[in-house]
This record gives structure tokens, sequence and C-alpha cells, in this order.
């Protein structure tokens, strides 16, 4: 009895919440290690359907960087690094599409097999972000050119409307097609944060493989569960976040500026970490607001 009484207050306490994001867009990024861990797929996977199932709309955008990496030693391909980047030519873009739209369908399938519907939204069906070709500034002033990388300008809006009337997850890979129908190979965190941006999301949720940000990364008791814009900011410029954390933060930040209410940044490693920090009053992540 005890142990039921207890199950009934957890979803008590998800009530409020259910209440309150009823309709609202939610977009969650899945990549890096979350994504090669099949059980943590499947339990992230879950959380989407139940979402969606409570009147959520969430949306998900996956890389798969480590799925192209794979597909191009397969292939003998030695990646090319520019300023840090990989280069994108003609050939690991059709690489990297095709690995990605392969890793967008089983995501669709692991929905249906947990009993939601999904549809993705890949250059094989129906592309749904829209981009521009991405150059970086040079030393000497001239643009440093990363062959087909870009950046998310727009979204196709009534694709995404109508996939959620039909009661449909978007699943959404990281490669965006410009005005001329060329893809773009596109970084998935910054993918995630203009689809929010754009969409006006509640929240922007990313799947990381560390439980959120540290005061002092070496010490796991130094976890911030709040933080605001000015404190992010002072984060980077002090070096406390860094490495491969300030492009996620930096996009979170821009997502905020432009209307998203909230950013969370989680373990996905950690059993149904999506539910337990948008359902539950305590959180397990970094609420950035």
């Amino acid at each position: 009895m005890d142990e039921a009484v207890r199950k009934a207050r957890i979803l008590i306490e998800a009530l409020s919440w259910i209440r309150q994001f009823r309709g609202r867009d939610v977009v969650i990024k899945l990549g890096g290690s979350a994504l090669e861990e099949k059980e943590a797929v499947r339990n992230l996977l879950l959380d989407v359907v139940f979402m969606e199932s409570v009147g959520m709309r969430p949306i998900l955008v996956h890389g798969g960087g480590k799925a192209i990496s794979g597909a191009m030693a397969e292939a003998g391909i030695e990646p090319r690094w520019v300023s840090g980047r990989r280069y994108t030519d003609d050939t690991t873009m059709k690489i990297a599409s095709e690995t990605l739209a392969d890793v967008c369908e089983s995501l669709v399938d692991g929905i249906s097999v947990n009993g939601g519907e999904a549809r993705g939204l890949n250059f094989r069906t129906q592309n749904c972000l829209i981009g521009e070709k991405l150059t970086l500034p040079g030393d000497d002033g001239e643009a440093i050119d990363l062959g087909r990388v870009g950046h998310v300008v727009d979204i196709d809006r009534d694709l995404l409307d109508k996939v959620a009337s039909e009661n449909k997850i978007p699943v959404i890979p990281s490669v965006a097609m410009d005005r001329d129908g060329n893809l773009l190979n596109i970084n998935a965190d910054t993918a995630a944060a203009a689809i929010a941006r754009l969409l006006g999301a509640e929240k922007l949720v990313f799947l990381s493989d560390v439980p959120g940000i540290f005061r002092d990364k070496n010490d796991p008791s130094t976890l911030l569960s709040h933080l605001e814009v000015a404190e992010c900011r002072n984060l980077i410029q002090t070096g406390i976040v860094d490495a491969g954390m300030v492009p996620k933060v930096e996009a979170a930040l821009e997502a905020l500026e432009a209307g998203v209410q909230k950013v969370h940044i989680i373990d996905g490693r950690v059993d149904h970490s999506v539910l337990l920090e948008i359902y539950s009053n305590a959180g397990i992540g970094t609420e950035i607001v």
C-alpha cells in the first residue's frame, strides 16, 4: 500500500506540470554518446511518447557524428579539418545525409515500438530545415570555407504543424536544404536551438553525456541546477564553461533571447531523464532561464 501511495503522489506532482505544458512545443536534441547507448535511447523515446500522449508537442532533433565517422571510415575517406571543424565536401555530405536519414528512420521505428507515431523529416521524405552556407572569419579577414556546412535560417512551419495535427512526433536530423535544393551539414545543437527559437518553443532540452553545468567540472557536488543568462555568459568568459559545452550554451542563450522560455541540459544516459526534468518539482540537470 505504501508503494501504491508513493506512485499516486508522483502522478499528482506531475499533474500540475502536465496541465501547464499541454499544447506547448518542446524541442529535444539527442546526440553524442547518449545516441550510442541503446537502452538510453529506448527510455528517451518512451519519454517522448509519454509527452505526446499527455498533450505536449515534442520535436526530436538528432545528430550522429560517430555514425558518420564510422561510415566515412568504411568508405576509406579521411576527415579533413579546417579551423577545428570538419570540412564537408560533396562525398562527405552524401555519406552524412544518408547516415543521418538511417538514424532518423531507426528513431521513428523506436517510437512506434513504444506505442507512439512519428514521422521522419529528412531528405528522403520531406526536409524541414532551411539553411544557408556557413563560413568562418579568418585571421586575415578572409572568409574560411567549410564546404557544405550551413546554419538554419528558417523552418517549414506548416509541415511541423501538419505532423502535429496528425498526432505524430517529428524526428529531424541535422541536415538542412538551401533555397537551391542543396543539402547542408548542420551542427545538431545549433539546429535544435534554431528550431526552438523559430517556433517560440516552451522548452529546449539538450541531452548530454554530463548531468549539466558544474561550478567545478571535477566535483559532481557543484552541479548548478538553475542559471540565468547573465550568469551563463560569465561562466563562459571565466572558462568554467569550456570546450564542447560552449557552443551548446551559446545556442541555448540565443534561443532564450528569442523567446524560448527555458533550456535544460541533462544527462541523457539517466533512465527517463526527460520526464524527471520536466514533470517533477526538483529536476535533475541544469535549467537556464
